[in-house]
């Protein structure tokens, strides 16, 4: 087994071969993945069952059992993915900006590979596929390190894409995994600056924490999500059901999945008893103020309740008293990732979408929606809460940098 720092040193020269490959070799090689995929799914299911298996014996919540779970259509959609890397344009070679100066110096930004981007990530064996082909089309080599509970899933994942890698000429050290799946391991490699240009943690919010305290090599923060839908007096009803129900229960175990649920003083009568009964009917366990209370079967909540991402079929549910309550609320206890207002009142809107800070802001419409393929741009790596470099979803712009890049005719400095 390789050390760490030599999985590192690996990643730095493969990167130097994948920031040279060309938009046509790229998308070959993601194409050839993405064939050999559908052509072990057998095995990879097989092997996943191991994993999935062992999950549950160790009393594993079923929303992280859905995670990790593969099957034929899972396997086809993470190979369709791979294709629809291969499909969207190449940001690499891009300049972006041009201009000429007084001295007639012509300076512009490009955009460049990033060079190695680890991923530090848990149960969701189809991150293996989605960061490995962004970070292949964005030029980078990757180290991915998986959580325990999927390791079977993704040596397996990884053993297949660096054969294809090796079957296509290519150095198969372009993508590695970590198979110690220990902290001392992960805090060893939060610290491989010589070789890691940027670190990506994908999961809970406990792990995303972690990765950021603990990390000296630079990272992107992605999206601890305790999200929000608020039912706004003037909301349809209606609408405003099926998106609470459609952003809590279409998926609960991810990170666009509403927590929590506020609603305007004036509509409790017409509502609260309504969307509590819908939710309970979807299974859903209601943790609600003092007000939600009064409707049978809904358990007292805490704030600490109201602080939780429980990725799971479970909501906190409270009443404000107006728009301001609704904001105030959700400043304090928002992790910044996407928030939904539902409302036919234009400048409540306008207020929800100017006052809330977070990467998403709805208006009437689902927190689902938070990612790369449905807002248009393909496969993404994840979604930054954070304010520098990438908010929101993140593509393939996104795991590029930039350089200048500055054409002279034999100007010299006086």
């Amino acid at each position: 087994m390789k050390t760490i720092n030599e999985i590192g040193k690996a990643a730095k020269k493969a990167s130097i071969y994948s920031a040279k490959l060309s938009s046509e070799e790229k998308n070959e090689l993601l194409i050839s993945l993405a064939d050999k995929l559908e052509a072990n799914a057998e095995e990879i299911i097989k092997i996943n069952e191991e994993d999935v298996k062992k999950a549950k014996e160790n009393g594993v919540k079923s929303a992280f059992i859905d995670r990790l779970t593969l099957d034929k259509d899972r396997v086809k959609d993470m190979a369709d993915g791979l294709r629809q890397v291969a499909s969207l344009p190449d940001p690499i070679g891009e300049v972006v900006e041009m201009k000429t100066l007084p001295n007639g110096l012509q300076v512009g930004k490009k955009r460049v590979p990033m060079g190695v981007i680890g991923i530090i990530f848990e149960a969701r064996p189809n991150v293996t596929a989605d960061a490995f082909g962004l970070c292949l089309k964005a030029g980078s080599a990757t180290i991915l390190k998986g959580g325990s509970n999927a390791l079977r899933t993704n040596t397996c994942l990884v053993d297949i894409f660096r054969k294809a890698l090796e079957d296509e000429g290519a150095p198969a050290d372009i993508v590695q995994l970590i198979t110690d799946t220990s902290y001392d391991t992960a805090n060893e490699m939060m610290r491989l600056n010589k070789y890691i240009d940027v670190l990506i943690p994908r999961g809970s919010g406990r792990l995303i924490n972690s990765v950021v305290e603990n990390s000296t090599v630079p990272v992107i923060k992605t999206g601890e999500g305790n999200c929000h839908v608020y039912v706004d007096e003037s909301a349809n009803l209606d609408m405003a059901e099926e998106i609470v129900i459609n952003a809590k229960v279409q998926r609960p175990g991810v990170c666009n999945a509403i927590e929590t649920l506020l609603i305007h003083e004036n509509i409790v009568e017409e509502f609260m008893l309504r969307i509590t009964n819908e939710l309970q009917k979807h299974d859903v366990e209601v943790r609600g103020d003092e007000t939600f209370q009064r409707v049978e079967g809904v358990i007292p909540a805490t704030d600490e309740d109201f602080d939780t991402e429980y990725e799971d079929y479970i909501i906190s549910a409270g009443v404000v008293k107006n728009l301001d309550g609704a904001i105030e609320h959700i400043r304090k206890y928002s992790t910044g990732h996407s928030e939904c207002i539902v409302t036919e009142n234009y400048t409540n809107a306008q207020r929800f979408l100017n006052e809330i800070d977070a990467a998403c802001v709805y208006v009437n419409a689902s927190t689902r929606f938070t990612d790369g393929n449905q807002f248009g741009f393909g496969a993404e790596i994840g979604i930054s809460t954070q304010k520098l470099h990438a908010r929101g979803p993140m593509g393939l712009k996104e795991l590029t940098t930039t350089k200048y890049i500055i054409y002279g005719t034999g100007q010299i400095r006086k």
